[in-house]
């Protein structure tokens, strides 16, 4: 685990800027497209289906109002975390940290990487109900198996953005034509369907299955991750180039959010022209709206297609609630670990509820656990979407790029409404708590009701000090770029004492010549290179075996040839872990520079061998110049 540095802070640093745009017409359109639909996914994840089959179930039609003021919010709120990512090449956590206190900004923090264990466990369960409903897999063990898929976002990201981008949209196609096939098989009533688009909320639950369809379609990590990823396209940053990308944007936005509403809509239309239509209102487990497909709709087809699109939205969705974490994560704390280590603790953390839900009460609680989720979500909604409306809304900071009065109006209704509806159903719900809690009341008068009220504080503030702050400088360390230097181009080598790792490759010639082109004569280099075998691991300086004679000769071999040439050289010989002796080396050496050579491994060897470049150049406090072999 490292600290980033102050000249590394571009969100989702390895992929920043790395798709070029420079193209004409549609190419130059889909040079743009891919973030949204990354975005996209969030909302037809597991979640989603839960609450649009218990709202289909339940109230039939009703409630597919909801979903489209949902996707119109989605919409709005999108196109803002994007123009913030386009304008100030920020991310929302970044936005969010150069304008708070570091406390502020840690609960921030707290509260985003609930709302993304949240959608994970709405994933877990989802890609363990899709493996259960097509394979015969107990849900115990298809929750333990979504473990593995941490290795799958390791994979795509060694090929870049565009590769992740291609893969998600494969999946969105496959959900998006499964549910197409099983609309023409459940054929819906369409007068009853255009009266669910007429808004009303019949009752408490609906409330309640309500906010959840909210915040299962306005996701509020969605919001970090879109002010991310759109700075993935490399664009003209003149004037008209940045409002030439907000004007794409947009548009990625729009066709991905409306496949979307697609596929929510699509599932709810399900949910209420068989099991609403057929007077099962109970149903609210994916499980069971599986079972009773086949016997409702006459085929086998549609539990078949329903369950491969679970499993597709579980896997898509997997695979963004990582690489938001990652960005809330660096972006409030300016942290940044190992992208491996930072899906499994998140998938960990989604795992134990639901083990604990499955072995304590049984599957059969697993559909209330999903809308749960998203209730969560939509919580948590709130404290990312004002923050959004400030920045965006700042004409300061966003310049001639700020948001329009009409946008900013519907932004803040937006806002008003979720965080409305959030109360009311916070209320009621500690109400009821309150009233069967008997003579344990104090416990929720001492727990809950202080987490309630500083909830409120901390959301209160959040929208007001934005409105109190004048004309006021970031403060340095959160702006990614900074002015421009009195640059020294002069030819005198810059390093005095200048450390080589040797591993007596192919690459040692080119990492020796390059590291001696940053010295030049006048300069003391240090040779290392440290055994690796077993017995060096075990007997350390004390191993006489052949391996460790023959690279001290040659070792001896490569200071001899530079000394030859007038160079001023030693060597040093490890035993054992690279990663621990070649850091003490070059400390002791006092060197200025570490140049050390990289093979360009595969994702399988890295993952086998393990990185020692990566490692080492975190345990050293001066430059290291890596050297790559053609």
């Amino acid at each position: 685990m490292v600290t980033r540095s102050e000249a590394n802070r571009k969100s989702l640093s390895e992929v920043n800027a790395s798709v070029d745009t420079n193209r004409r017409g549609l190419r130059k359109l889909f040079a743009f497209m891919g973030p949204a639909y990354l975005v996209s996914v969030g909302y037809m994840d597991p979640g989603n289906w839960a609450t649009d089959i218990a709202g289909g179930s339940q109230f039939g039609y009703t409630l597919l109002w909801v979903l489209l003021m949902s996707n119109i919010m989605a919409l709005l709120l999108q196109s803002l975390s994007a123009r913030l990512g386009i304008v100030r090449q920020l991310d929302l956590a970044q936005a969010s940290r150069a304008t708070f206190p570091p406390v502020v900004n840690f609960v921030l923090w707290i509260l985003a990487e609930l709302a993304i264990a949240a959608c994970d466990l709405a994933e877990v369960l989802g890609m363990a109900i899709g493996l259960q409903l097509l394979f015969g897999l107990p849900l115990v063990w298809g929750v333990s198996l979504t473990v593995l898929d941490t290795l799958l976002l390791l994979i795509l990201q060694n090929y870049g953005i565009r590769k992740i981008e291609a893969f998600i949209i494969a999946l969105v196609a496959i959900i998006g034509a499964a549910f197409l096939v099983e609309m023409i098989l459940v054929k819906p009533v369409m007068g009853d369907l255009v009266k669910g688009l007429v808004p009303s909320i019949p009752n408490d639950v609906a409330l309640y299955i309500a906010i959840g369809i909210i915040g299962a379609t306005v996701m509020p990590h969605n919001l970090y991750l879109h002010s991310s990823l759109v700075q993935s396209r490399r664009f003209d940053t003149t004037e008209k180039g940045i409002w030439t990308a907000i004007k794409y944007n947009f548009i990625d936005s729009a066709i991905a959010l409306n496949a979307a509403f697609f596929v929510n809509a699509a599932i709810l239309i399900l949910a209420a022209s068989t099991f609403f239509k057929a007077g099962m209102h109970e149903v609210s487990d994916i499980q069971d709206a599986y079972k009773f497909l086949s016997p409702l709709t006459g085929t086998e087809l549609a539990p078949l297609l329903f369950g491969i699109a679970l499993i597709a939205a579980g896997q898509s969705s997997t695979i963004t609630g990582t690489l938001a974490g990652q960005i809330v994560m660096e972006g409030y704390l300016n942290l940044r670990i190992a992208p491996w280590l930072r899906r499994l603790i998140t998938r960990l953390i989604a795992i134990i509820p639901a083990y604990i839900v499955i072995l304590i009460y049984g599957e059969t609680k697993t559909g209330e656990l999903l809308v749960f989720s998203q209730v969560v979500l939509s919580l948590q909604l709130g404290f990312a979407v004002i923050p959004l409306i400030h920045f965006t809304s700042d004409k300061i900071k966003m310049g001639a790029y700020a948001i329009k009065l009409w946008m900013k109006i519907a932004a803040w209704a937006v806002a008003f409404i979720i965080v409305s509806l959030n109360i009311k159903l916070v209320y009621q719900e500690v109400s009821l708590w309150m009233n069967t809690a008997g003579d344990s009341v104090w416990i929720i008068w001492s727990t809950v009701v202080p987490v309630c009220i500083g909830a409120g504080v901390l959301l209160l503030y959040i929208t007001i000090k934005p409105l109190l702050m004048r004309r006021s400088s970031e403060r340095e360390a959160k702006i990614p770029h900074g002015t421009a230097a009195v640059l020294d181009v002069s030819e005198k080598p810059l390093y005095s004492r200048v450390a080589i790792c040797i591993d007596f490759s192919s690459i040692d010639s080119l990492t020796i010549r390059s590291a001696l082109s940053q010295g030049g004569e006048q300069a003391n280099y240090l040779l290392i290179h440290v055994v690796e075998t077993a017995g060096a691991m075990v007997y350390g300086s004390d191993i006489a075996d052949h391996e460790s004679s023959e690279d001290a000769n040659a070792l001896h071999a490569y200071v001899k040839q530079l000394q030859d040439k007038n160079f001023k050289v030693e060597m040093r010989i490890g035993y054992g872990n690279p990663k621990r002796t070649i850091p003490k080396f070059v400390k002791e050496f006092n060197a200025e520079l570490l140049v050390m050579g990289a093979h360009g491994h595969n994702f399988i060897k890295d993952l086998i061998f393990g990185t020692t470049v990566d490692t080492v150049r975190h345990r050293v406090d001066i430059p290291v110049l890596i050297v790559r072999e053609k």
